[in-house]
C-alpha cells in the first residue's frame, strides 16, 4: 500500500520595472546584454503553508517582497526603475528564496524568458 502525502504552497505574483546587465556575456549574438537594459521582471514566489486557513497571507507576502526590492534596488533617479546591476533572474530568485523562506521562485524577463529555482527536500 502506498502512502500519499500532500504539500500545500501559496504564491504571490508581482512585477517590477528594472534594469540589469551581464557584463561578462561571452556570446557575440547577444553582446548587447553586456550593457544595462530594461525589462519588466515578473516574479512568482511560492511559500509552504502548514494549514489551510491563511498560514501565510499571500497579499502580505507580495507587499513584503515589493518593499524589500524597493528598499534595496529602487532608484528614482534612474528613470524610476529597480537597478539590479549584474543580477540574473536566477540570482534574484535565489535571493528571494533565502530572504523569504520560499520553496520556489520564478523570475522572468517581460513574462517571456526566465528561470525557476526550487528548494529540494532531502531526507
Amino acid at each position: 500500500m502506498t502512502t500519499k502525502t500532500t504539500r500545500t504552497e501559496v504564491y504571490c505574483s508581482l512585477q517590477v520595472e528594472g534594469t540589469h546587465n551581464w557584463p561578462e556575456c561571452p556570446f557575440d549574438e547577444v553582446a548587447y546584454l553586456r550593457a544595462p537594459h530594461r525589462h519588466v521582471f515578473f516574479i512568482k514566489a511560492y511559500k509552504e503553508v502548514f494549514h489551510s486557513n491563511r498560514d501565510v497571507e499571500f497579499i502580505m507576502l507580495k507587499h513584503q517582497i515589493l518593499q524589500y526590492l524597493s528598499e534595496l534596488y529602487y532608484d528614482g533617479r534612474q528613470g524610476k526603475l529597480h537597478v539590479f546591476g549584474a543580477k540574473s533572474c536566477e540570482m534574484l530568485a535565489h535571493e528571494l528564496i533565502k530572504v523569504f523562506g520560499l520553496t520556489k521562485c520564478d523570475v522572468s524577463e517581460d513574462g517571456e524568458n526566465g528561470s525557476v529555482v526550487t528548494v529540494e527536500d532531502h531526507d
